[in-house]
């Protein structure tokens, strides 16, 4: 039974987003549940038999220190959420609809597959509020019909040091995963996850850690400062491992781009981003997945491209909703007695 894995957020970027890899085969099955934050497809393949990696620690006892990052690029790394509000704000509130339809097959397996993917967040005077489902139905010669249906909710603290974080999975109506828990970090990234469900367990988080919202800040910033190439982890609750790395490569900044059909985003910069990630435990020098896409300047994508493994699907953006900012005011200084 193929199951449903989140994908790490990152907005679609470019002509058609280049999701390369398969991502690995599990004899328990494969799971794909595409999660979008802040702007990042996050794509986590939650394994039905997946046991606990890192350092796992009883609720209630100290945090312990989880295996070295596994090798990367050179690249000077993130050093946790440190953006200004301007940053913060660049992120637009939206709400996306994307359809999805099949492009390509390997192996014979996937005879068909459709599917929409609904991404909406909100930015509120004291954090984002996020979510995301995934909706796909596909034909495959082993096991016929297969409806599978991927809900992820999140609420990101506008300072970036906080994280509360639900996924909910389930393909043919039988539940898969179900994570639910929430997240802090310190000033340098490093934190702790603590997990309500399926277990509770504490996970440590590594020194650089963003959540997806400033993950997806920490891109469009490099990528307005001329960057090509930057590496942080991120841990957006769609995997019960903790904190995963990416290695994010950008091309193309402030390019002129064909017309959307979406005027609100004609006017905006936008470039290609590819983006690598990385099991923390046990370290690899190979991505588990890549994917590529267009961003926006205001975190929206038009397009992306989902791979199974199997078969691709092509995202486009149907529907495009671009609520107003909320507008928040500074509390009154309270007068000393």
């Amino acid at each position: 039974m193929r199951r449903l894995r989140r994908l790490p957020l990152i907005p679609p970027l470019a002509r058609n987003f280049c999701a390369t890899r398969a991502y690995k085969a599990y004899a328990a099955g494969r799971a794909v549940a595409f999660v979008m934050l802040g702007g990042v497809v996050s794509v986590p393949l939650h394994l039905a038999h997946a046991q606990t990696a890192g350092a796992v620690v009883p609720s209630g006892t100290g945090a312990q220190s989880t295996a070295p990052v596994a090798p990367h690029p050179n690249v000077t790394p993130t050093t946790g959420p440190s953006f200004s509000a301007a940053d913060i704000n660049q992120i637009a509130s939206q709400r996306a609809v994307y359809d999805l339809t099949l492009t390509e097959t390997s192996g014979g397996k996937t005879l068909s597959a459709t599917g929409t993917m609904l991404y909406s967040v909100r930015h509120g005077c004291s954090g984002w509020s996020t979510q995301q489902r995934l909706d796909i139905q596909s034909v495959t010669r082993q096991n016929g019909v297969e409806h599978m249906i991927s809900d992820y909710s999140t609420f990101e603290s506008a300072d970036g040091h906080s994280l509360i974080f639900r996924t909910m999975e389930t393909s043919n109506g039988k539940l898969l995963q179900n994570l639910r828990g929430e997240a802090t970090l310190h000033p340098d990234g490093s934190g702790t996850a603590h997990y309500e469900k399926p277990l509770a367990k504490t996970l440590t988080l590594p020194a650089g850690t963003l959540f997806p919202i400033q993950h997806t800040v920490s891109i469009l910033d490099a990528a307005r400062s001329g960057k090509t190439e930057i590496s942080a982890p991120i841990f957006d609750g769609t995997s019960p491992d903790g904190a995963t790395d990416t290695y994010i490569t950008l091309l193309g900044w402030g390019k002129t781009t064909p017309p959307t059909d979406f005027s609100a985003l004609n006017a905006l910069q936008s470039g290609h981003v590819h983006v690598a990630f990385f099991a923390r435990t046990p370290p690899n020098m190979m991505p588990e997945y890549e994917m590529g896409m267009r961003y926006f300047a205001n975190g929206v994508s038009d397009n992306l491209t989902l791979d199974f493994g199997d078969f691709r699907m092509k995202g486009t953006l149907h529907t495009l909703d671009l609520p107003k900012a909320e507008t928040c005011h500074a509390k009154p200084h309270q007068k000393k007695n």
